[in-house]
């Protein structure tokens, strides 16, 4: 089963659909001061040099060295040791990755066998939680915490019964969603706050043009939304088209009927319907797919017009009468539309609480939701040696990549893994692959032929996202805004770091304190002829893998110069420290209308690709086909109820 639009969702859920999704992928911040009290400050040390601690790790992180090499020799060239030692270990369930999936298999398989289940989660990265990554960095006595990747808890009202159970295991209940509210300052965008500032900047000879602090309101025609496009350096006929464009004086499909509307929409791309029917030239494109960018990972040349409005694009209000009801109806109910909540660390504080859950002694002393995001983490805990004394029933096995997992006939599973480059061998009751698509037929060839080739089918979305510590905020407080889109720029969002208290964390309070600015980078390119989206996100994710950390502090620092140097900023002095997390293998694919057929219902090739295999169970998003942690936690649920039927 597809997730494309419906007719009905074209005629009745429209609005939702345009806006509702666009807002989860907005940034920003400001003073949180304004809106309720903080605690006084706390010195923060960072941890010791000699401990192991991966979140303060800077320069290149997510898909780092050291964690991608065996993988590649196996997905590549078939490449495997030919001998493992055998350890004297045997796990009720091994599961194979530690992110949010995995994460939460472990939870639900101990919740209904027992704590004193047997688990071992095995990681490739030097960190668990998957996309959820913590950046933490330490600078006069503060701890500035930042996005790694995976950001928001998106409508937990509406998650199923099981993953609300989990969240609700963990202490994110109604009641800490609804202080979660309150403590995230309301010109915060990220979160979908709409009143939030967020500006638009485009390059010029003197540096970034930086117009309109209203530029979520402005692409739906709202108050203001001239000045802003007068304002861009932008040709006055481009302007004029853009003007026109949002404004929704016009139908540019006014010749159609509705029907021919709805076939029209769902058929032609995105941008196509803005060089052919809008007339704006392709250099103004970015301006108009900014938002999709990083909502969905495509330009609008692989997304449909209808799909593009589900990602954020504008341009609904020229849809005729509906579309400018629909887009009206956006801006006044906004705010209920959305319910997003985010710890200053994203969803590596769900992480962090399922972790904790699992295995008490990496923060004793931790608390939960309330101090989720300064508690201390003992990493030598996950997977302690048997000479310390302290033998966990649920284990984390980092910096472990696993090469094959077989059923064997003694009613087992072999689980084959390369550690620091030792060939090791274990044995359990059950295995959840919680692990990419992708990657599962070279781990267990014996799969049937049409499951792997289901399994093959997606193409996770590449991401990369930069936090950059700077010395202090003020060259960037006085962008009058608290996020910019930068469409024409390496890395398309600038934005300040959460800036929330939730979880206990204290954000800079004044420009004058040290700063985190977070950045985001889509290389997804253009699609050329002929080429579909998959075909553009295999391009954009060998764009992550082969270009270095240099290259992209170069972009950050130049990107940065230019759009702060005006105010005082200088590059070579402010910045005090970059991470990069390149995300290859990011979103799970979720079908296209240009590219992907209307699969009979259990045919989709995710609901093929995730069928059990004996004692073998997958669970992954890639497996509901939707880049949501609710899906990774409803898909962790279904595999953990297939092997203890």
């Amino acid at each position: 089963m597809t997730n494309k639009v419906t007719r009905r969702d074209f005629l009745n859920g429209m609005a939702i659909g345009a806006t509702g999704i666009l807002l989860q992928s907005c940034g920003g911040a400001s003073d949180p001061s304004a809106n309720f009290p903080l605690p006084a400050a706390t010195q923060f040390s960072p941890p010791d040099a000699g401990v192991y601690y991966p979140p303060t790790l800077t320069g290149m992180r997510g898909s780092h060295k050291g964690s991608y090499e065996v993988a590649h020799a196996l997905a590549w060239r078939g490449e495997k040791p030919d001998h493992y030692k055998a350890l004297d270990e045997h796990y009720d369930l091994v599961v194979v990755g530690a992110g949010m999936s995995g994460l939460a298999a472990a939870h639900y398989y101990r919740k209904k066998m027992g704590p004193e289940a047997r688990i071992l989660l095995l990681d490739n990265h030097d960190d668990f939680g998957g996309h959820a990554k913590r950046n933490e960095f330490h600078h006069e006595g503060r701890m500035m915490l930042s996005l790694g990747g995976a950001q928001n808890l998106e409508n937990p009202d509406n998650y199923s019964d099981t993953a609300g159970a989990l969240l609700n295991d963990i202490g994110i209940d109604a009641d800490f969603t609804a202080s979660m509210n309150k403590q995230t300052p309301k010109d915060f965008a990220l979160v979908g706050n709409f009143e939030a500032n967020v500006s638009v900047a485009l390059p010029s000879e003197d540096g970034h043009v930086t117009a309109g602090g209203q530029w979520m309101k402005s692409i739906f025609g709202a108050d203001g939304y001239e000045e802003t496009l007068r304002a861009l350096p932008l040709a006055v006929a481009e302007q004029d088209k853009l003007i026109a464009f949002f404004s929704g004086d016009h139908d540019f499909l006014d010749e159609l009927s509705l029907s021919e509307k709805w076939d029209y929409v769902n058929t032609v791309s995105y941008n196509q319907f803005l060089v052919e029917r809008v007339g704006l030239a392709k250099e103004t494109l970015p301006l108009t797919n900014v938002v999709m960018r990083h909502t969905s990972g495509f330009t609008g040349w692989n997304l449909t017009v209808v799909e593009a409005f589900a990602n954020g694009a504008p341009g609904i209000q020229s849809m005729g009468w509906l579309g400018k009801m629909t887009a009206s109806l956006s801006l006044r109910f906004m705010d209920s539309i959305i319910d997003a909540q985010m710890f200053p660390d994203g969803n590596a504080s769900v992480a962090r609480l399922l972790v904790q859950k699992l295995i008490p002694e990496v923060a004793p002393d931790m608390k939960g939701v309330e101090d989720v995001a300064i508690a201390r983490f003992d990493y030598s805990a996950l997977d302690p040696d048997s000479s310390t004394g302290n033998k966990p029933d649920t284990r984390i096995r980092l910096n472990s990549t696993v090469v094959g997992v077989r059923e064997t006939h003694g009613d087992q599973v072999e689980v084959d893994y390369v550690q620091q480059g030792t060939a090791l061998r274990i044995t359990a009751d059950h295995c959840v692959l919680a692990c990419y698509n992708a990657l599962i037929p070279r781990l267990c060839p014996q799969l049937p032929e049409q499951q792997k080739e289901a399994l093959l089918y997606g193409v996770k979305v590449p991401f990369v996202y930069a936090n950059v510590l700077l010395e202090n905020g003020r060259a960037f407080s006085k962008l009058d805004s608290t996020m910019v889109y930068c469409p024409n720029d390496p890395f398309q969002w600038v934005s300040a770091a959460p800036t929330m208290t939730t979880g206990g964390y204290q954000p800079p309070r004044t420009p004058e304190d040290p700063m985190a600015v977070f950045m985001m980078h889509a290389p997804t390119p253009e699609p050329s002829e002929q080429q579909t989206g998959r075909d553009v996100l295999r391009v954009g994710r060998g764009k992550v893998y082969a270009t270095p950390f240099s290259r992209y502090e170069q972009n950050i620092r130049e990107q940065l110069q230019s759009l702060l140097g005006k105010h005082g900023f200088n590059h070579e002095t402010d910045i005090r420290a970059i991470t990069v997390n390149r995300i290859p293998h990011g979103y799970a694919y979720a079908y296209l209308s240009l590219d992907d057929p209307e699969w009979p219902e259990g045919q989709a090739p995710h609901e093929i690709g995730r069928k059990p295999f004996g004692r073998i169970s997958i669970a992954n998003s890639d497996s509901q086909a939707l880049a949501l942690m609710d899906a990774a936690f409803d898909a962790a649920w279904r595999a953990v109820e297939e092997q203890t039927a």
